[in-house]
């Protein structure tokens, strides 16, 4: 079974696949690296933010989280209150395993390691925070 079958929004598993088929001409660039700052090889590499923001806005954006600063039950991910993504490696932790007891399912085994570092790179190059807030 699929870790994200039991996922009420049934089409997000079409909708991750539509994102990564329409992002597949855009992967080729960087690769990320292990540890804290693991977005920073694909956050120069616009082919890599592109595919990031094609999966974000087919999968992310399309049921939960939002490109303008609206409220929801879902985090505005482009500010600066992320309590569970403080650094690149919480970011695609929450991404990869979900948020217990939330809509956040586990993207992970769904989506690759390299592309949710692209999505966590999109989210940082596009972020509405100003260093060192």
């Amino acid at each position: 079974m699929s870790k994200i079958a039991w996922f009420p929004l049934a089409g997000v598993a079409a909708m991750a696949s539509v994102g990564m088929a329409a992002g597949l001409a855009l992967g080729g660039g960087a690769r990320a690296q292990e540890g804290p700052d693991g977005a920073q090889a694909y956050m120069s590499s616009p082919p890599d933010v592109a595919r990031g923001r094609a999966l974000f806005v087919g999968t992310c954006g399309a049921y939960c989280h939002k490109m303008t600063d609206t409220h929801g039950d879902a985090p505005f991910l482009f500010g600066c209150d992320l309590p569970l993504a403080k650094t690149d490696q919480m970011m695609f932790h929450t991404i990869t395993h979900g948020v217990p007891g939330t809509r956040m399912v586990a993207f992970g085994g769904a989506i690759p390691d390299d592309d949710i570092w692209r999505i966590v790179a999109y989210l940082k190059t596009n972020s509405q925070c100003k260093p060192g807030r």
